[in-house]
């Protein structure tokens, strides 16, 4: 029996039976965590740790919220699994109806899926099926574009879109091509160009592509505004409107993956949102049950709906579910997540905490060791440098970004790094004091490391 487990048990069995995620087992050094409570994390040894990084970019609103709880306990009461296979749950259905009407445009049909890249799956299917039963068939329209160093998921439909080379390219025989285009990182501007007219060059990029393969394209797949897992790469201001405007003059579909960045995370509730961008598909996952419980949604409008509506013997079906599409227990969580946003106003909480990580990027820019820093709303990133004349990054081998995380630990703040760049990506509820708690242990483990 594992009911009653020591603290010692705990730990060994972690590093003998818990394979985890993206780690490294044979390095991993066991931090069990046994509760949470707001925005901190409390392991088994009792200490506690400021949640850095929103526990993988998914807590909105902090852990044990009592709105959410209680959303959870209340449905269990009823019902915690029903079937999305020709049933619906009246709980579900609420929370299909709520999104429908927060999405930006005429997005009002809902697929549930239990996580992010089968959110993308769902997307990348109904669009390579569209084209084959849409009023004028283009079934030629096999292929999809997407960025450079995209992520979109782990499962081989999401993998193959995605464009990270450490987490897909041992896969590479599994996956399917992609027409890929230019990362949008104004970093990476030739030295004579303005930065002003870093939207115009990339998009130029996009379009020739575009212009070139949007006869074989069903669709273009991006995280609007940031690209987290490529290194928290910050398009330039009116990229993603260009996007919006070669896709539909190059007649190609456009999915938003906005599982890291939608639910507020870039200071409005879906990134699409600052440009004024409705895509064919959004697709939210991570926040939207306020980090809870499994749960992502792919959102699309009539056109492409009505191209999967017929008799049942059309073939007309999109064949594609879960198990656990459309849990209760999960919209339960999700509709009282959108309700705390209304009830504690959290967008408009957001701008002094926006503001107030803006000052602390801005202190560390000046930083000695520190790469010019960049902001999204509540996201902040940089990289370590040798020295700011050079440039010059610290050898990988030396693992900087990760000796800071470390030293963040031990002041009580849990980061993990993306390579070699450093971020925070703390939930929208963290308070002003907390965000200084942060950032000046974030600045302390970067004097240290950097010595």
């Amino acid at each position: 029996m594992t009911t009653h487990a020591s603290r010692d048990e705990l730990i060994d069995w972690d590093r003998r039976h818990y394979w985890h995620a993206f780690t490294q087992m044979a390095e991993y050094e066991p931090l069990v965590i046994a509760r949470a409570e707001g925005c901190r994390l409390f392991d088994v040894d009792g200490r506690e740790y400021l949640d850095g990084a929103s526990s993988m970019w998914c807590n909105v609103h902090g852990h044990r919220h009592p709105r959410i709880d209680a959303a959870i306990r209340g449905q269990l009461d009823r019902v915690a699994h029903s079937t999305s296979l020709g049933m619906g749950c009246n709980t579900t259905i609420r929370l299909a109806k709520r999104l429908a009407e927060l999405a930006p445009g005429d997005l009002d049909h809902v697929f549930f899926s239990s996580d992010g890249s089968s959110a993308i799956e769902v997307a990348l299917k109904a669009a390579f099926q569209y084209w084959r039963q849409c009023e004028r068939p283009r079934p030629e329209k096999t292929k999809y574009i997407a960025l450079g160093e995209a992520y979109h998921g782990d499962t081989i439909g999401s993998a193959s879109v995605g464009g990270i080379a450490r987490f897909q390219g041992i896969f590479g025989p599994l996956l399917f091509d992609v027409v890929r285009a230019p990362v949008p990182d104004p970093r990476t501007l030739p030295p004579d160009t303005p930065g002003e007219a870093a939207v115009t060059y990339f998009l130029e990029q996009l379009e020739r592509l575009l212009a070139a393969h949007h006869a074989e394209l069903a669709a273009m797949v991006i995280e609007p505004l940031v690209q987290c897992a490529a290194g928290m790469v910050m398009h330039p201001p009116g990229y993603l409107r260009g996007v919006r405007e070669l896709t539909r003059r190059y007649d190609v579909l456009l999915i938003a993956d906005e599982i890291a960045v939608g639910m507020g995370r870039t200071g409005t509730l879906f990134a699409c949102e600052q440009e004024d961008v409705v895509p064919d598909f959004l697709c939210l996952g991570k926040g939207l049950t306020g980090g809870y419980l499994p749960m992502s949604a792919t959102i699309t409008h009539d056109r492409v709906y009505s191209a999967f509506l017929g008799r049942w013997d059309e073939g007309r079906t999109l064949y594609h579910g879960h198990t656990y599409g459309g849990n209760p227990l999960a919209a339960a969580a999700a509709l009282a997540t959108i309700e705390v946003f209304d009830e504690e106003q959290t967008l408009a909480e957001l701008a002094p905490k926006i503001a107030r990580l803006s000052e602390h990027l801005c202190r560390l820019a000046e930083h000695p060791h520190v790469a010019a820093t960049r902001q999204r709303g509540l996201i902040g990133a940089l990289e370590l440098t040798v020295d700011t004349a050079s440039g010059a990054a610290y050898p990988a081998s030396e693992r900087r970004a990760w000796r800071v995380c470390r030293a963040a630990l031990a002041r009580g703040v849990w980061l993990r790094p993306l390579g070699e760049t450093l971020y925070v990506m703390p939930p929208l509820a963290i308070s002003i004091a907390d965000l200084d708690h942060l950032m000046d242990a974030l600045a302390v483990a970067i004097d240290e490391v950097t010595e």
